[in-house]
């Protein structure tokens, strides 16, 4: 019997900074790999390859970082950010913390240097706000995000990189979009997400599978936010004496099932605390949104607004949406024992052919040559 190969890779929070030596070794080490990648491939393949969460892990392992922290996001995000420069045509906007916060004032000069037009800028800004507000509002996995971080090429061609924290489990999450990949940013828009727990049940209103949730949560709010305190109120009248909705958007982490129609169908629902902005449901309703695009990226529309449309949907216009937490489809390689699935041993295969043959043609001395091919043999081994 054979044995079957299996790998899992998890990121736990970890505090404290990267020391400098190693932060400059890491920027030593990856501007020779990312020249010889520049000059081997377009930029669109680079953007591809960082998009790619198997990818990113090994290069962080590569360039001598911690294989299971949370740091492999923010440390090597920050070397890219440095290595990146006009020069290359490729240039990083936002970082960690703070940093995230300032991702358009970024965008605006990295367009500055690269000569976007006015429309190709404010569409980079516009999709930077949204991938955030998807990873953040639509995918609610309990993790926060703390970290945005948008790669872009001289031709507006992006790559994103983001990471959740989840304080009480101490873990981490990372979510990787790129732009040749994304077809709709609300509908399975991810290359990756990249963790070490799944939820029972995680709302995924960004998922192919909550498409007619979104199609009724838009019609809700273009309706008018009476309408929405009308069925609330309906739910929570028919829910009387079983339990109270009302703990739906106010208590903290909660698990129970309910009956919802006349089949008196079980669903199961975990839901976490959450809050209403209805001063944003009464925006939205003057602005009337076309798409459910357009209703997220108004401010105000959060965890909690989605949620609770999303029940609406579900529970009286019996509208299917998604609870399958995104990481059990999206995982880097596999799981422990093949769950959620056996490692696919030639992705990996390739993963490491690319980056070896980076690192062979790289100009940098041969002793830190040879310690950067001994990195990328031991990630192989640990598969």
């Amino acid at each position: 019997m054979g044995i079957k190969r299996t790998a899992i890779f998890d990121l736990y929070l970890h505090g404290g900074k990267a020391p400098r030596w190693l932060v400059s070794r890491m920027k030593k080490l990856g501007e020779a790999i990312f020249s010889i990648l520049l000059h081997e491939y377009d930029r669109k393949e680079v953007l591809a390859r960082l998009s790619d969460p198997l990818w990113f892990q090994s290069l962080a392992y590569v360039l001598g970082y911690d294989w299971d922290s949370s740091g492999v996001t923010t440390v090597l995000t920050g070397v890219l950010k440095s290595i990146f420069t006009p020069e290359t045509g490729l240039m990083i906007a936002g970082g960690k913390g703070n940093k995230a916060t300032q991702a358009p004032q970024e965008i605006l000069k990295i367009s500055e240097i690269f000569g976007f037009g006015e429309k190709k800028t404010r569409n980079l800004i516009n999709t930077s706000r949204l991938v955030a507000k998807v990873d953040n509002a639509l995918i609610q996995d309990n993790h926060q995000l703390y970290h945005h971080a948008m790669i872009i090429d001289e031709d507006g061609n992006w790559a994103v990189i983001q990471q959740g924290m989840n304080v009480e489990l101490k873990t981490a999450r990372r979510y990787h979009w790129c732009s040749s990949n994304v077809k709709s940013f609300v509908i399975d828009p991810h290359t990756g997400i990249i963790g070490n727990i799944r939820f029972p049940f995680v709302l995924n209103m960004a998922s192919k599978d909550s498409v007619e949730g979104q199609k009724v949560s838009l019609d809700l709010v273009n309706d008018g936010p009476s309408v929405i305190k009308r069925d609330l109120s309906y739910l929570i009248r028919k829910a009387r004496g079983m339990m109270d909705l009302t703990s739906f958007f106010n208590n903290s982490v909660y698990e129970q099932s309910i009956y919802c129609d006349e089949k008196m169908r079980v669903i199961r629902l975990k839901i976490l605390r959450s809050k209403i902005n209805w001063k944003a449901l009464n925006k939205a309703y003057e602005i009337s949104p076309k798409s459910y695009e357009d209703l997220i990226l108004i401010r105000g529309i959060g965890p909690g607004t989605v949620r609770a449309l999303a029940l609406i949907a579900e529970l009286i216009y019996h509208a299917d949406i998604s609870w399958r937490d995104p990481l059990r489809y999206t995982f880097a390689v596999g799981g422990k024992d093949g769950v959620p699935y056996p490692v696919n041993t030639k992705r990996m295969e390739r993963v490491a052919k690319f980056l070896q043959e980076a690192i062979e043609e790289a100009h940098i001395g041969k002793n830190e040559k040879l310690d950067l091919l001994k990195r990328l043999s031991r990630i192989s081994s640990r598969i």
